[in-house]
Parts: structure tokens; sequence; C-alpha cells
């Protein structure tokens, strides 16, 4: 892993001069700003039970459906297009430290942008003066959430990348895949047929990864090493099949 450092400081570079970036910061803010907005005008109007950040994060999953797609269809869609992904593993670097250069880039870029909403907040405390507005419990667990989760959704976005020559096609990929683990869970594990006893361990598995569930969980303060195992063990097998991925075209090519 001795050439990660050099990997990661470049595909951040990378990321910093691609139009997607700016697109994508660009989305993602002019969204979060509407939300935040909104939420004042509620706050404004009528005392509210649940705090500002818990509103706040409550709409996380649309932001997070576009952003990273647009943060990580470049990872290898773009280098297998235009030919360097062989180019680049003909010097001495493994595949594993390319895949996590280009991951551990997409994850920090994420966490900025997730930063600059602090400044929402922090402009609330500075005109509002009142700490109701800003219960520490909701924001920082919110904001664990986000980091924590952030992990598995990027390695989602790094692995549709690594599928497809086609930018576009790994956006898509990206957000359907998205989509499906954030909302698929939630809506079948509501479903009618799920209640019969002899489905009730698929029942169990789908209630377990809910990801509405580990957010409301979340901006509780409820901390469950259940859910961070969840997230951390999805973002390791998504990585070791994104690896594969990219050896597999290797092989093809």
């Amino acid at each position: 892993m001795k050439h990660f450092p050099t990997l990661l400081s470049h595909e951040i570079r990378m990321l910093l001069v691609s139009p997607a970036t700016y697109f994508a910061a660009t989305l993602f803010l002019a969204f979060m700003g509407l939300i935040f907005s909104q939420i004042l005008d509620q706050y404004s109007g009528a005392a509210q039970d649940t705090s500002p950040a818990y509103v706040f994060f409550h709409l996380f999953w649309l932001p997070v459906c576009v952003m990273v797609p647009l943060l990580t269809m470049k990872c290898f869609a773009e280098e297998r297009r235009l030919g360097t992904i062989e180019t680049l593993l003909t010097t001495p670097v493994t595949t594993t430290e390319v895949v996590l250069g280009k991951f551990g880039a997409a994850y920090l870029l994420y966490l900025a942008l997730w930063a600059t909403t602090g400044g929402f907040f922090y402009i609330l405390h500075k005109f509002s003066a009142d700490p109701r507005f800003l219960d520490p419990g909701p924001l920082v667990g919110g904001y664990v959430f986000v980091a924590v989760s952030g992990l598995f959704f990027v390695a989602i976005g790094v692995f549709a990348s690594s599928l497809t020559r086609n930018q576009s096609v790994a956006a898509v990929l990206a957000c359907v895949m998205l989509g499906m683990l954030i909302l698929g869970g939630s809506v079948l594990s509501t479903s009618a047929w799920l209640e019969q006893d002899m489905f009730q361990p698929v029942k169990t598995g789908l209630e377990y990864a809910r990801v509405f569930t580990h957010r409301d969980d979340f901006t509780r303060g409820i901390i469950d090493t259940r859910q961070l195992l969840f997230y951390l063990s999805g973002t390791v097998v998504t990585l070791i099949f994104s690896i594969l991925g990219v050896e597999a075209k290797l092989l093809h090519a």
C-alpha cells in the first residue's frame, strides 16, 4: 500500500478539475439549502416537535442518489474508455491500491460536501440565538450517520463505475443500486406477503438492512454496532467486487 497516498492525492486532483464534481456540488448545496429554508419557514410559523437537524437529515437519500453517481461515475468508466487503466496497472501499483485510491478520493469529497452544510446550522445559531434550534443529539447523530453510511454508498458508486466504460451508464447503475438499497429494503419489509411465518427470516433480514431505521436511530443518538457492521462489511464486500470487476475486465480486454 506504499503507493496509496500518491494515488489518493492524484485522484483528489482529478476530481477537483472535473466539471461533474462542481455540477454535483452545486446541485447538492442548492437542494440542501432549499430543504433548510423550508425547515426555517416551518419553525417560524409554529413550534415543532422535532429539532431542525432531525428534519434536515430526513431527506438525505435524495441528494445521495444524485451526488454519489456524479462523483464516482468517472472512476473506472472514463479510464477504461480512454484505455488508461491498462497503462496505469502496468506501473508498480496493484488493483487494490487503485480501487482504494479512487474510493478514498470520492469519499473525502463526499464528506467535504456534507461538511459545508454545517454552515447552515452555524448561520441559524448566529442569528436565532436560541439553543433549542441546535439540539446536539440529532445534529451530531445525523452527521455520524452520513459519514458511516457514505462509506457504503460511495463504494457502490465505485463498483458501478467498474462495470462499464460509459460514464452515463455507470451513473444510472449507481443510482439504481443506491435506490434499491435505500428504498427497496423499506418497501419490501412492509409487504403483506412477508407476514407469513415461512418468510420471517427474510423479513428480519430486510428490517436489519432498513437504511431509514438506521437514520432514525442515529439522529436519536442511538449507535447500534450491528448497523455499523452492516455499513462496514457492505463497504468491504463492495470494494472487493470492484477489484474483481476491474481485473475481470482487464483479462477480457
